[in-house]
């Protein structure tokens, strides 16, 4: 990067409940010329956002149009069904679909979780977000089924959760438009996610120039180690400086003879 040169930016979209948090800080502390700006994005407006090149990247979650983009799957969430503290499924570690098959189970129409059909006997109309949902729970109308970082997000003091099995799991992935090559930045971030260390041959991030100098002046130089070993001007070598002592071979040491 010359000086007349602007740096560059990164814009990283992310839908509600993934925390870039982690990312971001190896991020700045990789590339500090390189501002990232992060995109709250609801979860079905993500694709869109990427494809019309509204983010570089995204923290969204799947399925993914891989038609236009390309993705890489990061983890697998819990998920819980979020219910009054008081609620008899407060009382137990985990619960069942079936458990819960008197229950009446908010859908919000935002939901992120890929449902043939929920557990529970459905609401009369449909939440129309899942904060909608969260405030129903909380009055008493029904129960709600969320990957557990939702259930965190919009966590209440009156509300609790509790982990579903056999039920659809929301999968969080990085996902960025389809270009040959990948761009630059966008390497830099897969890295960053995959756990790459920073001296990582692939992408820009890997030991800059300025870093590789400073290192190779602290490292000492073989020849200067070479030398401190090898014998002082003026010292008569090794075998002068075993010769000082006044010991001979089978002899005692510092005892003089007589003379005649």
């Amino acid at each position: 990067m010359t000086g007349q040169e602007e740096p560059s930016s990164f814009r990283l979209a992310y839908v509600p409940g993934v925390t870039p948090t982690k990312w971001v800080r190896v991020w700045n502390e990789r590339l500090p010329d390189v501002p990232l700006t992060l995109v709250q994005v609801p979860a079905a407006d993500a694709d869109e956002l990427l494809r019309t090149g509204g983010a570089d990247a995204g923290l969204v979650r799947m399925p993914v149009d891989r038609t236009e983009l390309s993705a890489i799957p990061l983890y697998t969430e819990t998920t819980v069904v979020v219910v009054p503290k008081d609620h008899v499924v407060a009382a137990v570690e985990e619960v069942s679909p079936g458990e819960l098959a008197d229950e009446i189970l908010l859908h919000p129409l935002d939901d992120t979780l890929d449902w043939e059909r929920p557990p529970g006997r459905p609401a009369l109309e449909r939440p129309a977000t899942t904060a909608d949902a969260i405030e129903l729970v909380a009055a008493g109308v029904g129960l709600l089924v969320v990957p557990q970082s939702l259930a965190r997000l919009h966590h209440r003091k009156d509300l609790t959760y509790r982990p579903l099995s056999d039920t659809p799991e929301s999968r969080v992935a990085l996902s960025w438009p389809q270009a040959e090559p990948t761009p630059d930045l966008v390497e830099e971030f897969i890295g960053i996610v995959r756990g790459r260390t920073v001296n990582s041959t692939r992408g820009r991030a890997a030991t800059p120039p300025q870093a590789k100098a400073k290192a190779k002046a602290k490292r000492p130089e073989k020849s200067g180690r070479l030398a401190d070993k090898s014998p002082r001007a003026g010292s008569g070598g090794a075998k002068g400086a075993k010769g000082s002592k006044s010991v001979k071979r089978g002899g005692k040491p510092g005892k003089p003879r007589r003379r005649p």
